[in-house]
Order: C-alpha cells, then sequence, then structure tokens
C-alpha cells in the first residue's frame, strides 16, 4: 500500500463528503480512491467514514484520523515546499477564477510576472462574473469582491477597490448629469448580477438608491460598453473605470458622494496543506496587490438637468 496516496484519498474524501469529487480532484477513479479509504481503514483497523447513498461523513475515529492524516500532509507539503523554495523550481499547473474584467488586467499582468518567475508553472485563467465553486470547477483559487467570504474557505484580503458611477459624455449631454443619487430614477442605469440597489455615502450615513435600465448583464465588460456608446450610467470599479475616464471614453459622476467599495480576497479550501505552487502564488498575490485603488480625481463638468 502507498500510504501516502491512501491517507490523501481519504483525506480528500472527508473535505469533499464525496468519493466522485475526491477521484476527480486526485484523478483516480472512483473504484481506486474507495480501495485507498479502505486500506486506510485497513491499516488503522477502524471504521472511518459512514457511507450512504447520498453521502459521506465521518465516524468519531474517522474525525480523530483526519486530524493526524492532515498533519501528515501538511508536513509532506511544507517539506516540497521548502524544496523547490531553495531551487525555485515551482512547477504544475494552478486553476485560479477572477471576475472578467478584472482577469483581463490586473491579474493577467500579475500572472505574467509570476510566470516569469516560475516559467515551469501553468496557469488557467477561468474569467467570470458568476461565484465559481472551487471543489466543483476544480479552482483552486478564486478571486472575489466580496464583503462576506464564506467561513467554509480560507480567504486572505487583497485590497480594495473604490466603485464609481461613470456616463459617456454623449449620454450626460443628452439627458444631463445628475448632482444627487435620488436623480438616477430619471436615468437609464445599467445594472450587474441584479444589483439593483447602489449604496452611497454622505456625512457617514450611507442609503441606498433603487436604480434600473434597459439593459442587465452578468459581465461588466458588456455594460461598459454599452455606457462608453453613451447608452447610460454603470458603476463600476476603479481600476476600470481610470483609464477610460482618462481616455474621455466616460465620465465619473456623483463623485462627491462616497460610494461601495470593493474588498477583493483570494479564497481557498479551508484545508491545512497547500501545494508550494498554490502557495507561492498566493503569497505573490498579496504582495502584488497590496496597494487600494481609488478614483484618480478630475474636475467634474457641468452639464444642464
Amino acid at each position: 500500500m502507498n500510504k501516502f496516496i491512501a491517507i490523501r484519498s481519504f483525506v480528500e474524501v472527508a473535505s469533499r463528503q464525496s468519493f466522485t469529487k475526491a477521484a476527480d480532484q486526485l484523478q483516480l477513479s472512483r473504484l481506486q480512491v474507495s480501495r485507498h479509504v479502505q486500506e486506510v481503514e485497513a491499516w488503522l483497523q477502524q471504521r472511518l467514514l459512514h457511507r450512504t447513498t447520498r453521502r459521506v461523513s465521518l465516524t468519531r475515529a474517522g474525525q480523530d484520523a483526519l486530524l493526524y492524516c492532515e498533519r501528515i500532509l501538511n508536513e509532506v507539503s511544507a517539506l516540497e515546499f521548502n524544496a523547490q523554495e531553495q531551487t525555485m523550481q515551482l512547477s504544475g499547473s494552478i486553476r485560479i477564477a477572477a471576475p472578467i474584467g478584472f482577469a483581463g488586467k490586473l491579474l493577467l499582468t500579475a500572472i505574467e510576472k509570476f510566470t516569469r518567475l516560475h516559467p515551469q508553472v501553468n496557469i488557467d485563467i477561468v474569467a467570470s462574473d458568476n461565484f465559481n465553486q472551487l471543489v466543483e470547477d476544480r479552482v483552486d483559487i478564486a478571486l472575489r469582491f466580496t464583503e462576506q467570504p464564506d467561513e467554509a474557505l480560507i480567504a486572505r484580503k487583497l485590497m480594495q477597490l473604490e466603485s464609481v458611477l461613470c456616463a459617456a459624455p454623449d449620454y450626460l449631454q443628452k439627458r444631463g448629469t445628475p448632482s444627487h443619487p435620488r436623480q438616477l430614477s430619471e436615468h437609464n442605469c445599467f445594472v450587474h448580477l441584479n444589483q439593483n440597489q447602489w449604496t452611497f455615502v454622505q456625512q457617514q450615513q450611507n442609503f441606498q438608491v433603487e436604480v434600473c435600465g434597459n439593459i442587465k448583464a452578468n459581465s461588466l465588460d458588456i455594460l461598459v460598453r454599452s455606457a462608453i456608446n453613451g447608452n447610460g450610467i454603470v458603476r463600476i470599479p476603479c481600476d476600470l473605470a481610470n483609464p477610460l475616464i482618462q481616455a474621455g471614453q466616460l465620465t465619473a459622476i456623483l463623485t462627491q458622494f462616497t460610494q461601495w467599495r470593493y474588498s477583493l480576497w483570494a479564497l481557498y479550501l479551508s484545508r491545512s496543506y497547500q501545494s508550494p505552487k498554490v502557495r507561492s502564488l498566493i503569497d505573490f498575490l498579496v504582495l502584488e496587490f497590496k496597494d487600494d485603488i481609488f478614483l484618480q480625481r478630475q474636475e467634474e463638468p457641468q452639464h444642464a438637468l
């Protein structure tokens, strides 16, 4: 029996509560994973899992064994990390999920830097504005804007991005520039992921404004493109807004009101061991995104209402 593979199979099954998901992660057959778990049980002479047709759960002995098995894998991972860190020869594939706009700009720049440092590492970027499931989509790291990370995951905060309302100069010339968020009800506002309540801060008090428009999308890129074409107002993070504002394609509005800030987190599965390449990439991203991004302020043009 290869005890290391058997232990890892047991930990994956226990973490995912599924033989099938564990097999997918390990790139083994379900039968192989099942045999590995049986080998661990025979080795320890204890039943570690309750098995039903619908779910898998740990026995009391399995809970105790899981702590020791995770510790073993953690020590092996640390040994690999230290060895590879000394030679700087990280290798293998990493699957990372991120919002579309962020993935195509800031993340891509960071990934290019990382792969230049570690040319034997391959990065698979899953660009989506929907929240990816780490297990189902086989994602090692998910970058997400959220204020409440899933408690079942390990979360490391990377940075904050200020948001800003923008519209094309042509739109504002035709429809006028709102001077207060309440006037947004008179405008065509693009809604992203059904977020039709926009939050503002005035004199340290939060208030929300309900908005609506003729276009909704699960991709900010689509909404930004329509805003550039002069069709409405969009709320976007400043990493997307700043270059478009500087280029004159969009104009920032209602900047006298503080708006919601996006917190960017790196999320990964809550297990006590992490491969050296994944750990290195997370540490790299923490340093790469240590600076928050805010609106590059400029004088706001005045248009007649």
